[in-house]
């Protein structure tokens, strides 16, 4: 994916039922379901979901460039049709961090009772993000976090790390199970130098340690599917045998699985990350290399959209104890393989 991207965590039954499940790319930086289509999720069972005040939610997110940020606004929208209470304002997407801010403090003349925004980045737009506050407008801040706590009411996105650490158990175990030993183990990022792949690799290395494997090669790729093909093609061409390979984005991956296939390499198994339709397919026909991915989904924005409503009607989660919505809700990351991916087709987002 590019920068816009960053990953992902699925909403099991509604968050006024608390019943949070997550899963999954591509975040500090950066819902569909089969052919783009937004996966609903279900009603919760809960009295919360029952029509309340009429709240107007305001939301902003980057470009659909990348099929994860795309399936963000999809999932969003679809949330906010489930509630007749809900009046979704969302503003023109878009990569320029100039007009996302000039587009949230259009949303904050308009007094919206509540504002969801997934930053192109969050460092550049905790301004804005703090003046909504200050104008007592609650933010949701989406995946790409504001440094800034005071500039957000409540925080929600996927588990970066987590990724890294589900990959790398996942690989580490299938090497263990075959006796293989002193394994070559290459690794492909989106962009290096963002938090979010930084704390993927972290979180993969720390797991293959448990094992008494490392990394032996890793090169980022830019979340783009023309980069995803040519470090791919480097590495292939640098490492006539390897093991396994983890590709931290689906979206990119779509380009590391053409390089593979151009090279007639399948000598390795590959872990994929987000949790697209496109790798659920190529790891459910079992005839690929990708034998699996660790989610990181969209769907997340559904659940912003909830706790945007929730939070601006004055309503806390009825399966917790307390009266308020958290102030932070990071989502797990899960491992999708051949003998689960049917549960998760419904999920996945096109690349």
């Amino acid at each position: 994916m590019s920068e816009n991207v960053a990953r992902r965590g699925f909403l099991v039954g509604g968050l006024g039922g608390a019943a949070l499940l997550a899963a999954g790319c591509t975040s500090n930086e950066p819902a569909a379901a089969p052919s783009s289509q937004a996966a609903a999720p279900a009603p919760a069972a809960s009295g919360n979901d029952q029509p309340g005040t009429k709240v107007t939610i305001g939301f902003s997110a980057p470009a659909a460039d990348h099929g994860w940020i795309a399936a963000i606004a999809k999932n969003a929208e679809a949330a906010a049709k489930q509630y007749s209470d809900v009046d979704f304002k969302p503003v023109e997407p878009t990569n320029d961090i100039n007009q996302q801010i000039s587009a949230v403090e259009s949303l904050i003349a308009q007094k919206v009772n509540a504002l969801v925004i997934l930053p192109n980045d969050g460092q550049q737009l905790n301004q804005v993000a703090s003046q909504a506050t200050a104008a007592g407008i609650p933010v949701i801040n989406l995946d790409r976090v504001f440094p800034d706590k005071l500039a957000y009411r409540t925080w929600i996105g996927g588990d970066n790390y987590g990724m890294g650490v589900a990959a790398g158990h996942f690989i580490g175990k299938q090497l263990k199970d075959k006796g293989v030993s002193d394994p070559v183990i290459v690794e492909i990022q989106g962009i290096a130098t963002l938090p979010l792949t930084q704390d993927r690799s972290k979180g993969f290395a720390d797991a293959l340690k448990t094992y008494g494997f490392s990394v032996t090669a890793k090169q980022d790729a830019k979340f783009t599917v023309e980069t995803g093909n040519q470090v791919a093609t480097s590495l292939l061409q640098a490492h006539k045998k390897i093991d396994a390979m983890w590709n931290h984005d689906d979206d990119q991956g779509v380009g590391v699985l053409a390089a593979i296939k151009e090279a007639s390499r399948d000598e390795f198994i590959m872990v994929g990350g987000a949790g697209s339709l496109n790798a659920m397919k190529e790891i459910q026909s079992g005839t690929s290399v990708l034998k699996a991915t660790v989610t990181y989904s969209p769907t997340m924005a559904s659940s912003a959209i909830k706790l945007a409503r929730l939070i601006a009607q004055g309503k806390g989660m009825s399966d917790l104890v307390e009266n308020q919505v958290p102030q932070s809700i990071t989502l797990a990351s899960e491992t999708i393989t051949k003998d689960n991916v049917d549960k998760y087709l419904a999920l996945g987002f096109e690349s």
